[in-house]
């Protein structure tokens, strides 16, 4: 422990004055492994202590001055698990939510998702906890619950077409009307700056959907450290390699 806090406060020394990435999203991966490595008969238990994670993770943002953050929770395909598991994620993505919107950061919280796939239980709870930090000014924390992807950017096509007919824009031109910018203004993450740095735990190297738009010119760093085991050292690394990493958005 002693070792891994002065590697901490060296890699704090070592971020000073460098480049920091304004909206960091993160893929909370490996729980349910986690649980079972770790001798939990009942993987529901890494849900759990990953969900603790989260409020920490975001204090560590705030401490490095970013933001924004987006914690990926729940893709649509997870809700095809077991009635059992997903009741449990349901009332732990709540806890997450209150906690976040309690938290002595006076975070800002902002559900993307499909919300209408949620339980009527569940989208009362979050609705209520992004109300509560309307006015809060600190660090932006978009829980992405039943997201996905493609699904977001399908969604962003719809609103925009029925936006530019309510405009009564013929027919005719409304392809033409279509841009990434006007198409970004109906994202899930409209009004924000896309991710400069998508972290995923677990030793997986693919995004799953997730920020798929938003994502396209981000960094992208992996780790094989399961999400309730990562610690503050192994996103003080995230930061640094982001630092030293020279981005050319598609030059």
């Amino acid at each position: 422990m002693i070792l891994h806090r002065l590697y901490e406060r060296r890699l704090v020394r070592l971020l000073r004055g460098r480049a920091r990435p304004a909206h960091v999203a993160i893929m909370c991966d490996g729980n349910r492994r986690w649980a079972r490595e770790n001798g939990f008969a009942d993987v529901t238990h890494g849900h759990r202590v990953g969900a603790r994670k989260i409020v920490e993770v975001v204090g560590w943002c705030e401490e490095q001055g970013i933001d924004t953050v987006t914690v990926y929770l729940l893709s649509t395909e997870n809700l095809g698990r077991s009635a059992d598991e997903l009741e449990l994620l349901m009332e732990i993505i709540g806890d997450v939510a209150d906690e976040i919107a309690s938290a002595k950061g006076g975070f800002r919280l902002r559900v993307i998702g499909r919300a209408e796939l949620l339980p009527p239980v569940l989208r009362e709870r979050l609705a209520d906890a992004e109300q509560r930090t309307r006015s809060h000014t600190g660090v932006r924390v978009n829980v992405a619950v039943g997201y996905g992807g493609r699904q977001e950017v399908v969604d962003a096509v719809r609103e925009l077409v029925t936006c530019l007919g309510e405009q009564g824009v013929p027919l005719a031109e409304i392809p033409e009307r279509i841009t990434v910018d006007s198409l970004t203004e109906h994202l899930y993450t409209s009004g924000q700056v896309d991710p400069d740095l998508v972290i995923r735990t677990s030793g997986e190297q693919r995004l799953s959907g997730f920020l798929l738009w938003q994502s396209a010119y981000s960094e992208i760093w992996f780790t094989e450290t399961y999400w309730p085991a990562f610690r503050r050292m192994d996103f003080l690394r995230a930061l640094r390699d982001f630092s030293t990493r020279q981005r050319r958005f598609g030059k």
